[in-house]
């Protein structure tokens, strides 16, 4: 069993290191064994495997991680942790860590010899506009992407239409990639305990999106302009973001049978690509 396992070692390191730990940086790290092998399985991380790892914290996962995995490539933006890193990483040969912030992290060329997995316990801070960010424009570089979130993040990753929980992330998410929640985990397991529950979900892209749209950019420009005024129509969204009366509106999406006077929230992946194509086609992706 891993020190990192144990708070009380875990505690012991960052007082001699003298870190203070940031709520701002999310920083509750993992000290429990079974979830770390529960990450590694849900990842079927093998010997041949390139991994991305973002915010590794004391490396706990890491390690695993690198016991179990090709290389791997971490990403760190606490200054104050490198040193920890460096410690409780000297044995291995195949981690590389860098320090930087995740939201300025290019992913493209770590996948140019072909595609990596990203396996992270994600900072809460970070994980929702990461994680639409890569699936938006690098969801090619990934193989799988399994990581910790806020509980209610991976519930909105699988949210339904008409849930209150359905929204922008859950269509960009469901379009790009096959996404599930493999297991939920307990506060307890983390040092120090975070005040929301976690769930480590399971992101598997498409090398084909699973709908057919005519611009990728346009239909993510129809889905953000739709969700960002949820409690009005479809109508009322969709003038306001696009160059058209509400009868050219009304015209051009009777032809994919869809009622404007619904509300966003209510349609389905399938929906949102008939629109994109639609007004695509309409307005010239502008």
């Amino acid at each position: 069993m891993s020190k990192l396992s144990s708070p009380g070692h875990v505690s012991r390191l960052l007082e001699q290191h003298g870190v203070k730990l940031k709520k701002k940086w999310g920083q509750n790290f993992l000290v429990d064994e079974n979830i770390l092998k529960k990450i590694i399985s849900a990842a079927d991380v093998q010997k041949s495997d390139r991994i991305l790892e973002i915010g590794p914290g004391i490396g706990s996962l890491t390690q695993k991680l690198a016991e179990n995995a090709s290389r791997v490539l971490t990403v760190e933006i606490d200054t104050r942790l490198i040193p920890v890193l460096r410690e409780t990483l000297a044995e291995y040969d195949n981690v590389e860590i860098i320090h930087g912030d995740a939201m300025d992290f290019d992913p493209t060329p770590v996948c140019e010899e072909g595609p990596v997995k990203l396996v992270a316990n994600l900072p809460y801070n970070v994980a929702t506009p990461l994680l639409y960010r890569w699936l938006k424009d690098s969801r090619n570089c990934f193989s799988r992407l399994v990581c910790m979130v806020q509980k209610e993040v991976a519930e909105r990753i699988v949210a339904k239409p008409g849930s209150k929980a359905y929204g922008t992330l859950s269509v960009i998410c469901n379009y790009a990639a096959s996404c599930e929640i493999a297991f939920d985990v307990p506060r307890t397991v983390f040092f120090p305990r975070p005040d929301v529950s976690s769930a480590v979900v399971q992101l598997i892209p498409y090398r084909v999106p699973a709908e057919d749209v005519a611009d990728d950019a346009f239909f993510f420009k129809v889905v953000e302009a739709v969700f960002a005024q949820r409690r009005k129509t479809l109508l009322n969204t969709l003038n306001a973001a696009f160059p058209l009366t509400k009868e050219q509106l009304t015209a051009v999406c009777s032809v994919v049978e869809i009622d404007l006077s619904r509300r966003g929230e209510t349609l389905t992946l399938q929906e949102f690509a008939k629109l994109s194509r639609v007004l695509y086609n309409k307005v010239g992706g502008l």
